[in-house]
């Protein structure tokens, strides 16, 4: 079993920039995965960012270059940097790690202002 934890969301204008961190515990070597998928109010849960160990990462067409994921093995730490942000990036944002099974975070709020 691997457990999430995430930070670093928060309000922020338009334009502005946040760091979301994600840090995993537990079974950790079984972690194939990890990213961040997001859901904003009235939504279904949509993929925002994945890195597979070893490969190379993707992201959501909306996101495409306003966002950075990133993989600290050593912390066995994802991170999310997110510039540019636009009041529709409001969602609440869900650390991911696929193992056997898909593990979740217990998220975090992102709010951008216009």
């Amino acid at each position: 079993q691997v457990q999430l934890v995430e930070s670093g969301g928060g309000l922020v204008q338009a334009g502005g920039s946040l760091r979301l961190s994600c840090a995993a515990s537990g079974s950790i070597h079984s972690i194939n995965v990890m990213g961040w998928y997001r859901q904003a109010p009235g939504k279904g849960r949509e993929m925002v960012a994945l890195t597979p160990s070893g490969g190379n990462p993707s992201y959501a067409d909306s996101v495409k270059g306003r966002f950075t994921i990133s993989r600290d093995s050593a912390k066995n730490t994802v991170y999310l940097q997110m510039n540019s942000l636009k009041p529709e990036d409001t969602a609440v944002y869900y650390c991911y790690a696929a193992t056997l099974r898909p593990n979740w975070g217990q998220g975090t709020q992102v709010t951008v202002s216009s």
